[in-house]
C-alpha cells in the first residue's frame, strides 16, 4: 500500500478555489475589484459546503450570510472597524477572510478554532457572541466609546436568525438614541419578516435614501425650514424623525424602527453582493443610529438546506 497521503494524516483539507486561496486577511479582500466579488462569494459558499460536509457544523446560517460578509469585509476597515455578530454562528465565514482559511478545517474541535467569534482567537472577532440578542448593546457601547475618544471608527451590529425578538435587542434599540452614535445594525432576516417588502418601489426607496444628493437635499431643507422658524424642535432627533415621515409618506408604511429614531433602510436582496456593496458605502458615513434590513435564504447555494429552511 501507497504511504497515507498528507490530506489523510491531518483529516481534512480542502483547497479552496482561486480567489479565496488569495484572501489571508480583509486587506487582501480590499485589494480585489467590486466585479469579482461575487466569485469570492461562490468560492466562499463553496469552501464551507466542503469542510462543513466532512466536520459538521451550524451548516444554514453562516450559507445564508456568505454575500453580507464579504460587503462587509470590502467597506469596512476591519479589524479597526468593529464587526459584532449576533449569532455567531453565522460567521464561519468571516473566520475564513480574516485568517483562518487554513485552520477552519478544525473548527469545533478539541485545539482547533471556536465555533462562534473570541477575541483570544483573532483582532477581527470584536466580541464573543453565540444566540444572545446582545450584539446591539454590546454594539452601541463599543460606538458611544468611540464617539468619546473623537475615533472615527465604524462599528456594525449584525442581529438575525431570531436573535431580534431577544428583550435584549430591543433593550439595545431603546438606548441607542440615548447618546450619539454612528453604529449601524444589520438585520439579517432569514424569513422572519419585520417588515413587508414593497417589491420595486422599496428597491428605488433605498436607491434613494442613502444617495449622497437625497441626503444633502434633506438636511437643505431642514435648514430652510429651520431658518425660516417652521422648525421649533433642533438636533439630530427632528432629522431622524423628518426623514422617516417622508419615507413613510412616500411607501405608505411604517416600522417598528422609526420609533426608536433609528433610519431604516430596505429591505434589500442580501445575495446581490455588488447592491450590498453600494449600500454599505453609501451609508457608512452618515452621521447617527441607521439599521439595512437585508432578505436572506438560510441554506443558501445548498439545495436540501434550502429546501429544509423554506
Amino acid at each position: 500500500m501507497s504511504e497515507k497521503t498528507e490530506t489523510e494524516t491531518k483529516g481534512l483539507q480542502v483547497k479552496p478555489a482561486t480567489l479565496l486561496e488569495s484572501i489571508d486577511s480583509p486587506q487582501d479582500l480590499r485589494k480585489l475589484k467590486p466585479e469579482q466579488l461575487a466569485q469570492v462569494s461562490k468560492e466562499l459558499r463553496q469552501y464551507i459546503i466542503e469542510v462543513l460536509s466532512k466536520n459538521p457544523g451550524h451548516f444554514g446560517s453562516s450559507l445564508g450570510s456568505v454575500e453580507l460578509t464579504v460587503a462587509l469585509h470590502y467597506v469596512f476597515n476591519t479589524p479597526y472597524d468593529r464587526i459584532v455578530w449576533d449569532v455567531g454562528h453565522q460567521a464561519y465565514g468571516h473566520k475564513i477572510l480574516t485568517g483562518r482559511r487554513e485552520q477552519f478545517h478544525t473548527l469545533r474541535q478539541f485545539g482547533g478554532i471556536s465555533g462562534f467569534p473570541n477575541p483570544a482567537e483573532s483582532d477581527c472577532d470584536a466580541f464573543v457572541a453565540g444566540h444572545a440578542s446582545n450584539s446591539i448593546s454590546a454594539a452601541l457601547g463599543m460606538a458611544v466609546a468611540s464617539q468619546l475618544k473623537g475615533e472615527d471608527r465604524k462599528v456594525v451590529a449584525v442581529i438575525g436568525d431570531g436573535s431580534m425578538t431577544g428583550g435584549l435587542a430591543f433593550e439595545g434599540l431603546n438606548n441607542v438614541s440615548s447618546q450619539p452614535n454612528d453604529l449601524l445594525i444589520i438585520l439579517n432576516d432569514n424569513n422572519m419578516a419585520i417588515d413587508k417588502p414593497v417589491g420595486g418601489l422599496s428597491q428605488s426607496l433605498v436607491n434613494l435614501t442613502t444617495s449622497k444628493t437625497y441626503n444633502t437635499i434633506r438636511y437643505k431643507i431642514y435648514l430652510f425650514f429651520k431658518k425660516h422658524g417652521l422648525i421649533k424642535e433642533s438636533g439630530k432627533g427632528f432629522i431622524l424623525r423628518f426623514n422617516n415621515s417622508l419615507k413613510a409618506l412616500l411607501t405608505k408604511q411604517h416600522n417598528a424602527f422609526e420609533g426608536f429614531n433609528v433610519r431604516y433602510f430596505g429591505p434589500v436582496d442580501g445575495h446581490n453582493v455588488t447592491e450590498l456593496v453600494k449600500i454599505l458605502q453609501d451609508i457608512k458615513q452618515m452621521r447617527g443610529p441607521k439599521l439595512l434590513h437585508i432578505l436572506t435564504k438560510k441554506g443558501k447555494g445548498f439545495e436540501p438546506a434550502e429546501n429544509v429552511t423554506a
